[in-house]
C-alpha cells in the first residue's frame, strides 16, 4: 500500500514538473529541446528507409520499383499508428495542461490498444489479398513478385509497427521526446546491421530486407512499451480502456488529420506509380527513390512540428494562447529557413543522390528532374506543415483534416494523373511542385481565421 502511494506521489510530482516546464519554460529553447530528439528520430528512420532503398537498389531496377509499391502499404501501417497515437496524444496533452491526469491516462490506454488492433486488421486483410493488392497499387508483372515477397514479413509485423508509431506519439505528447527517440534509434540502427547481412550474406534478397525491418520494428515496439510504463507521466492500464462516445469522438477528431494525411500519402504514391507505369520500371524506381530522399528533407520540418506539439497542447489546454502563437511563428521561421537550405543542397547534388541508390541512366535522369522540381516549392511547406500541426493539436479537426488532404490527395493525385497526358514523364516529375503551391493558397486563409480567433481569445482573457 505504501509503495502504491509512493508511486502515485512520484507520478504527481513528475506531472507537476512537466506542466510547469511546458507552460512557464523559455519557449524557443523548450521547442528546440523537444524537437531535437524528434528530428533525430525522423532522420534515423529516414536513414533506415534510405538504406533499405540503397541495399535493394543493388539487386535490380524491378526490386527498386517494388519498394515504391510497398511504400503505399507501409504508409497505411504508419497511418493507423499515427491515427491512434496523435488522436489520443492531442487530447492527452490538453488534459495534462488542465491537470486532468486520470482522463489523460485513459486516452493513452485506449490509443495504445486501438493501434495494436488496427495493425492486426491490416495483417489479416493484407495477407489475404496480397497479389491483387500489389497489382492495384501499380505493380508491373516484373515488379509484382518482388513486392509480394517484401510485404509478407512487414504485414506479419504490422501490429507491432502500429504500436510502435502510436507509442512514439504518446511519449512525445507527454514531453518525453528523448524517450520516444531511444526506441526508434535502436531499432533503426540495428536494421542497418541486419539488412545487409540478411540480403547479401544469407542470400535472402527482398525477403531478407523485409525480415530485418520486421524484426527491428518489433524490437523498437518492445523498448518503447517498457519506457512508457517506466517513465511516462501517465501510464497504460487495461482497466482504463473504457471507451465512451466522448472519448471516441476526441480520439477520432485528433487522429483524423493524421489518418487523412497518411491516406492521402498512400493515394499519392499509388497515383505516382500508376502514372509512371506506362514509362516503365525505371520511372517507377526513379520516383520511389525521390520519395525516399524527400522524406529526409522533410524530417527536420516534421521533427520541429513534433517538438511544438506538446508545447502547443499543454499551453492551449492551460489557456495560454499567446505562448501558442509565439511558438507557431517561431517554428514557421525555422522550418522555412531550413527548407531553403535543403532545397539548395538537393538541387546541386540531385544526380549524385539518385545515383547512390540506383546507378541506371534512365533512373538518374527521371529522379534528378523530379528532385529539382520539388526544390522550387520545398520552403513553402514550412508554413503548410506548421499550420496543419497546430490545427490538429488544438482540436480544429475540420480545418486540419481538409488541409492534410490538400497536398497529397486533393491536389497531387489529380495532378499526377492529368499532367502526364499533357507533358509526358515531365508531368509525373513536376506534379508535387504544383500541389505544394495550391496547398499554400488554401492554407493561408484557413489558418488566418484560426490565428485571429486565438488573438481574440488572448485579448479576452
Amino acid at each position: 500500500m505504501k509503495n502504491k502511494q509512493s508511486q502515485k506521489t512520484k507520478t504527481k510530482k513528475d506531472a507537476d514538473a512537466e506542466y510547469a516546464e511546458m507552460t512557464q519554460g523559455p519557449l524557443r529553447s523548450l521547442i528546440i529541446r523537444l524537437a531535437i530528439p524528434a528530428i533525430i528520430s525522423n532522420l534515423v528512420t529516414t536513414i533506415y528507409s534510405l538504406s533499405d532503398t540503397f541495399f535493394i537498389g543493388r539487386l535490380g531496377t524491378a526490386q527498386s520499383g517494388a519498394m515504391g509499391i510497398a511504400f503505399s502499404v507501409m504508409t497505411v501501417i504508419q497511418a493507423m499508428g499515427f491515427f491512434f497515437g496523435n488522436g489520443a496524444g492531442n487530447s492527452m496533452s490538453r488534459e495534462l495542461g488542465k491537470h486532468n491526469n486520470t482522463r489523460a491516462a485513459r486516452l493513452l490506454s485506449i490509443g495504445f490498444i486501438g493501434a495494436l488492433a488496427s495493425g492486426l486488421a491490416i495483417t489479416l486483410v493484407g495477407l489475404s489479398t496480397l497479389h491483387p493488392l500489389v497489382r492495384m497499387l501499380g505493380a508491373t508483372p516484373t515488379i509484382e513478385p518482388y513486392a509480394v515477397t517484401y510485404l509478407i514479413p512487414l504485414l506479419i509485423a504490422a501490429p507491432m509497427m502500429c504500436g510502435s508509431f502510436a507509442l512514439n506519439c504518446l511519449l512525445r505528447y507527454q514531453g518525453l521526446a528523448s524517450l520516444a527517440m531511444i526506441g526508434l534509434v535502436i531499432g533503426s540502427a540495428l536494421n542497418l546491421i541486419l539488412e545487409p547481412v540478411f540480403i547479401f550474406l544469407l542470400h535472402m534478397g527482398m525477403f531478407g530486407a523485409a525480415l530485418a525491418t520486421a524484426i527491428c520494428q518489433t524490437i523498437s515496439f518492445v523498448i518503447l512499451a517498457v519506457l512508457s510504463m517506466m517513465h511516462g507521466v501517465v501510464h497504460f492500464s487495461l482497466r482504463q480502456c473504457r471507451l465512451t462516445v466522448p472519448l471516441a469522438r476526441e480520439i477520432a477528431g485528433g487522429g483524423l488529420p493524421s489518418m487523412i494525411r497518411n491516406a492521402a500519402g498512400t493515394l499519392a504514391v499509388t497515383c505516382v506509380n500508376i502514372a509512371a507505369n506506362p514509362f516503365g520500371d525505371a520511372a517507377i524506381a526513379g520516383m520511389a527513390i525521390v520519395m525516399r530522399i524527400m522524406l529526409g528533407a522533410n524530417s527536420i520540418m516534421i521533427g520541429l512540428g513534433q517538438g511544438f506539439q506538446p508545447v502547443c497542447g499543454y499551453n492551449y489546454g492551460a489557456g495560454l494562447y499567446k505562448r501558442v502563437l509565439k511558438g507557431f511563428w517561431f517554428c514557421v521561421k525555422v522550418a522555412t529557413i531550413a527548407m531553403l537550405a535543403f532545397a539548395a543542397i538537393i538541387w546541386i547534388t540531385a544526380p549524385d543522390l539518385v545515383r547512390i541508390f540506383r546507378d541506371d541512366t534512365a533512373v538518374v535522369l527521371i529522379g534528378t528532374a523530379a528532385l529539382r522540381f520539388q526544390c522550387y516549392t520545398l520552403a513553402l511547406n514550412g508554413y503548410n506543415m506548421m499550420a496543419n500541426t497546430m490545427q490538429q493539436t488544438i482540436g480544429k479537426t475540420v480545418a486540419a483534416s481538409f488541409l492534410a488532404f490538400c497536398r497529397l490527395g486533393l491536389f497531387l493525385a489529380p495532378a499526377v494523373l492529368i499532367l502526364p497526358h499533357m507533358l509526358g514523364i515531365v508531368g509525373v516529375e513536376c506534379a508535387q511542385c504544383v500541389s505544394d503551391v495550391l496547398t499554400l493558397i488554401c492554407t493561408i486563409p484557413v489558418h488566418r481565421r484560426i490565428l485571429d480567433g486565438l488573438n481574440r481569445e488572448e485579448i479576452g482573457a
